[in-house]
């Protein structure tokens, strides 16, 4: 007893020692902004002029959207227009210059300036046009638009972004063939504002159509695919440029992808409306996702990011492979929002996978893990990235109805990473995170307040609000919840979140446009209903067939694609073929939608483990095909969609509480059978047998889960019998 007593102060002193070094944040810093490698970073006048453009940018749609609503199309070309201006302002056509010796030649700054003189001039002529409309006149001389407006605009803008792809400069310096692609970008909108709000409108896609339309929209569409390589990469630049080949070369080609033809000026006149660029894609850019992009910045702007990451560490890091466990949440509520899964794997996977290498993680494991769960945000409701929003624009389904549907996708996803991560560590013998290398969960729990905004947004949505009401209210409250934190948003912060929204918004807008243009292709040529006839075909011999097809077409065209600009094309050409088979609307696009989402983590091209490579230092193929491994489950569970429409909250309270707990246990044998790990080490022949229980319990019908949770007990009883102690240790791990 004495010795008990004689060693109780020195506990006490060492318990207190820990507290004292226990740190308040490890996360600093996920909630700075990621700069882009080509984007400028401006100082003095020109910081503060773009700066003050993004602001107005993102002042503009909250005012549009919730005070003085515009016309449609006219609202959709300014939202287009601005983000083109912007983004040919801040991101440059080619590497920046290291020093003075490797910047562009004097000649290329002298020949962009002179570009100025006829971009300028088709500008001034959509003034002097805009004033013919105003006298009366009902439309353009041809020749004015075609000699006056076109060839100068058609020129400049062609020959301006060619000269882009050769200026290097410092990266605090703007450049003129950047400022020539802006006017350019400026009289194309100008033209498409004056001619769509007069009669001319009603004549796009005919003979008819003024050849002023089909200007803009070529100049128009080579300004947005030019913006999509910047920001985006060359995968969707290649794919649009194949689809707008297809548009001319279709005639030519032989069996169902053959079609009877459009000229050119049919083809621009129309696919710059709301039969390509101007439809669903960019609806939805223009109103629920810039309004989410907003809400996420003022998320930022008052460090909520920080606390989802401390949150998540103080909850999950003492568990076996902790920061790989933290991964998982962190990266799933980060993604959520931020609507890209690559910018995920960057913003949070450059605290978590230097935490997972340390707690003994290999580099691959730990990019992959990380890949896997940003992946995954985009399909964790209610805000599911961006591609949610886009899918209830094209069926017509409720938002709050889609929101629901995903929720025991999501957990059937997370859980297949989860155990994954368990099984990997158990196996590995990996250890959590020390009590003083995290926060401490009581300090935390009182900010819990800091989650208040995405509890308004839900509350709001289920009560029915519309998604522009509740994000507004969402996005307010971010502001007046910080006032009660430490990070208090006063004006400064708050034109801080403002520009930061306009610069994040750039990427995800040029995507949705450049999306738009493929699916304007896909709807006046038909080729969307050729695909539709062919899935028809390959489903009188096996539905399970059409399906699997359905799927490889919908990961090909999301390859090297953003989720949005993949669900979205994927949508117009896959999910009505599936929708011919039989398929309810909703059950095929979430199929569509799951494989578009996890693209970015498929081999041979995937973007989200390419930069969680990029950061852990190991081979991206490697990575991807690891990556590949670890979501497994989410190219199971959609082809249950079409089984077990439970999955997707269609049914019963009881059919649905089945499904989702024998898929859940589904998952954990599957994840097993992955990882060769139970309560213990599998063999190959437990590890077969886990794989048909795990397909029995996920395929959801009554009697495959019995069969599955008989397969599972067995499992079960076998383990516990060769690794009794051991599986009580890991399960108390866990």
């Amino acid at each position: 007893m004495s010795h008990n007593t004689d060693q109780d102060p020195n506990g006490l002193k060492d318990d207190a020692l820990a507290a004292s070094s226990t740190p308040d944040s490890i996360a600093d810093g996920v909630d700075e902004e990621v700069v882009e490698p080509n984007r400028r970073l401006f100082v003095g006048w020109q910081f503060l002029l773009f700066a003050a453009l993004a602001i107005a940018y993102s002042g503009f749609h909250l005012f549009s959207l919730n005070v003085y609503p515009m016309e449609t199309w006219s609202f959709r070309i300014v939202h287009i227009a601005g983000a083109l201006i912007l983004g040919y302002g801040l991101f440059a056509g080619a590497r920046f210059a290291e020093d003075d010796q490797q910047a562009s030649p004097a000649w290329l700054k002298w020949v962009s300036y002179a570009l100025l003189i006829p971009a300028v001039y088709s500008l001034v002529q959509v003034v002097l046009m805009q004033q013919t409309i105003n006298g009366g006149a009902m439309r353009i001389d041809p020749a004015v638009e075609t000699l006056h407006f076109g060839y100068p605009l058609m020129a400049t803008t062609a020959v301006a972004i060619m000269l882009s792809w050769f200026y290097r400069q410092a990266r605090h310096r703007f450049n003129a063939a950047d400022l020539v692609l802006m006017v350019c970008a400026l009289a194309s909108a100008g033209y498409l504002l004056m001619a769509f709000n007069t009669t001319m409108r009603m004549s796009t896609g005919t003979s008819f159509a003024p050849p002023g339309i089909s200007w803009a929209a070529i100049a128009g569409s080579l300004l947005i695919l030019e913006l999509t390589r910047r920001v985006a990469g060359l995968a969707l630049v290649v794919i649009s440029a194949v689809f707008l080949t297809y548009v001319f070369a279709g005639p030519y080609l032989p069996g169902f992808l053959g079609y009877p033809g459009l000229s050119v000026q049919r083809f621009f006149s129309q696919v710059y409306t709301d039969a390509g660029i101007l439809g669903p894609t960019t609806a939805v850019s223009s109103t629920y996702i810039i309004l989410f992009i907003i809400f996420a910045a003022f998320l930022q702007a008052s460090k909520v990011g920080d606390y989802f990451v401390n949150f998540a560490f103080a909850a999950a890091g003492r568990a076996r492979g902790g920061p790989a466990k933290v991964a998982i949440f962190a990266s799933g509520l980060m993604g959520m929002i931020n609507g890209t899964s690559a910018g995920n794997v960057v913003s949070t996977g450059s605290l978590t996978i230097p935490l997972m290498k340390k707690v003994g993680y290999p580099a691959r494991s730990a990019g992959a893990i990380e890949a896997a769960a940003s992946t995954g945000g985009q399909i964790m409701p209610p805000i599911m990235g961006a591609g949610a929003f886009i899918m209830a624009e094209v069926t017509g389904i409720p938002y709050t109805e889609i929101a629901i549907a995903a929720v025991i996708p999501a957990i059937l996803y997370f859980a297949s990473i989860y155990f994954m991560v368990d099984f990997e560590a158990a196996r590995k013998g990996m250890r959590g995170m020390r009590k003083d290398e995290i926060p401490l969960f009581s300090k935390l729990v009182k900010q819990v307040y800091l989650f208040a905004p995405i509890i308004i947004l839900i509350v709001a949505l289920f009560m029915g609000y519309s998604v522009i009401r509740a994000g507004t209210l969402a996005t307010a409250s971010a502001a007046v919840v910080s006032w009660i934190s430490p990070n208090k948003m006063g004006l400064r912060a708050i034109l801080r979140a403002l520009q930061l929204a306009g610069t994040m918004s750039i990427q995800i807008i040029a995507v949705c446009a450049c999306a738009g243009l493929i699916v304007g292709v896909i709807s006046l040529t038909g080729v969307g209903a050729r695909f539709s006839s062919l899935l028809l075909g390959l489903a009188g011999v096996s539905q399970l067939l059409a399906l699997f097809f359905a799927m490889l077409i919908s990961i090909l065209l999301g390859m090297g694609m953003p989720t949005t600009a993949a669900y979205a094309v994927a949508a117009s050409v896959v999910a009505p073929g599936l929708i011919n088979i039989g398929i309810e609307p909703l059950i095929a696009h979430f199929f569509v939608f799951y494989f578009a989402v996890v693209s970015a983590i498929t081999p041979p091209v995937a973007l989200a483990s390419y930069a969680a490579a990029g950061i852990s230092g190991d081979n991206p193929m490697g990575t991807s095909v690891a990556s590949f491994k670890i979501g497994l489950a989410a190219f199971i569970v959609p082809f249950m969609f079409f089984y077990s429409p439970a999955m997707l909250m269609e049914g019963s309270a009881m059919q649905i509480l089945r499904v989702g707990l024998t898929a859940t246990l589904g998952i954990v044998l599957l994840s097993g059978m992955v990882q060769k790990w139970f309560f213990g080490p599998v063999n190959v022949v437990q590890r077969s047998v886990m794989l048909v229980g795990a397909l029995f319990l996920i395929y959801g019908g009554i009697y495959t889960d019995v069969a599955g949770l008989a397969i599972g007990a067995v499992l079960f009883l076998m383990q516990r019998k060769q690794h009794g102690g051991k599986g009580k240790a890991t399960a108390n791990a866990t």
